[in-house]
């Protein structure tokens, strides 16, 4: 996955299993976090993600024209900043990757759903505020 450094603003690829070990900016060394929901670009990396995640990831399953996803935008932001190195929040957006939202049995977004070790282990719809969605899905 790519995180942008909060110094210089560079991409960094950052894989999965690395999370944890904060790691730092390629170009300015400036520790860098998945502190931000992260956009996910395609199913391969989406795969790789849930499957070698050393935390609980956090998808959420939206689409751009949806106005209860972008409600819920801000609570996921966070949620992300206060859970960040304890819980990956990704976003998928079904409108872009209809496939992987079909692969994932989601019917009606958004669709929030808790992945451990590649397996998933809650699933809930509908927005709401971050507080809610942290009890809801166990993290």
């Amino acid at each position: 996955m790519i995180l942008t450094c909060p110094s210089c603003g560079a991409g960094n690829r950052v894989p999965a299993s690395r999370l944890r070990d904060r790691p730092r900016c390629g170009r300015c060394k400036t520790s860098i976090a998945a502190d931000a929901p992260v956009v996910i670009g395609s199913a391969e990396e989406f795969a790789a993600l849930v499957r070698e995640s050393p935390v609980p990831v956090l998808v959420d399953f939206w689409a751009p024209w949806c106005g209860p996803c972008r409600v819920v935008a801000p609570e996921l932001e966070k949620l992300a900043k206060k859970r960040s190195g304890d819980v990956l929040v990704v976003k998928v957006d079904t409108q872009a990757l209809p496939a992987l939202g079909a692969q994932h049995a989601v019917q009606s977004i958004p669709t929030f759903v808790r992945f451990d070790a590649g397996s998933e282990t809650a699933r809930i719809s509908g927005a709401m505020p971050a507080a809610q969605l942290e009890r809801a899905l166990g993290l």
